[in-house]
């Protein structure tokens, strides 16, 4: 399965509002590696790129100016993601903006080229549910260097994304080797279990206060409802 990291930068928020591309990354995964196969391309936009974005990635109109504009890359960029699996964090944004660009260039939007997509951010809401799932946070958690990323870069981006998914996924390929052996296990018969007394190891006061220190790092990840402070 061929499966591509992605991210773009834009020019704003808000493609309803007319907001375009300025960058896109790729990186090719195959057989869980990165095979250092990429595209990247810096685009011109033609629009002036609001100062709250520029702040994010850095990234001014007059920088721009000597790049192709997303027609001139298009055909590159949709023979590079042929058939692949996209791994985009918040899919919705990214291809967004790649669909209204597509569209102006007369071209079937993202779907029609690719094979899936799985959108990253999702998959981290789901397994770490009431957690912060920014970049940052899963570089943290997953303990994957981000110590360059200063500003945001699509190449960038998608490099740690990559490694993220990579992370996330990780021992995933083994599930169905698990689930078949288990069916075969052997399990002894009740007699031949052991029936001698079974020994109760307190925790130390160090230990609870050690737990204690865990949950209130796991409250400072938290956005949402505390299940254990309920009461």
């Amino acid at each position: 399965m061929r499966y591509i990291a992605l991210d773009t930068e834009t020019t704003g928020l808000s493609v309803e509002s007319g907001h375009k591309l300025i960058e896109i990354g790729c990186l090719e995964i195959i057989d869980r590696t990165l095979t250092g196969k990429k595209f990247h391309k810096y685009i011109n936009p033609e629009r002036e790129i609001d100062a709250s974005a520029t702040k994010i990635h850095g990234l001014r109109w007059l920088d721009l100016k000597k790049f192709p504009i997303f027609r001139e890359v298009a055909d590159e960029f949709c023979e590079f993601v042929k058939d692949s699996t996209l791994i985009i964090h918040n899919s919705k944004f990214d291809m967004s903006f790649i669909n209204a660009e597509l569209s102006l260039c007369g071209k079937p939007i993202l779907d029609a080229y690719i094979s899936n997509v799985i959108d990253s951010l999702g998959l981290a809401r789901s397994l770490h549910p009431g957690k912060k799932n920014s970049l940052d946070v899963l570089c943290l958690r997953y303990k994957i260097d981000n110590s360059e990323r200063t500003l945001h870069g699509a190449l960038l981006d998608s490099n740690l994304l990559a490694k993220v998914y990579l992370a996330m996924t990780r021992g995933q390929e083994n599930l169905d080797i698990q689930s078949k052996s288990s069916q075969n296990s052997y399990f002894p018969k009740q007699e031949s279990s052991n029936k001698g007394r079974v020994y109760v190891n307190k925790a130390t006061d160090q230990e609870i206060s050690a737990h204690r220190d865990y949950l209130k790092r796991m409250k400072k990840d938290c956005d949402s409802y505390i299940l254990w402070e309920a009461n």
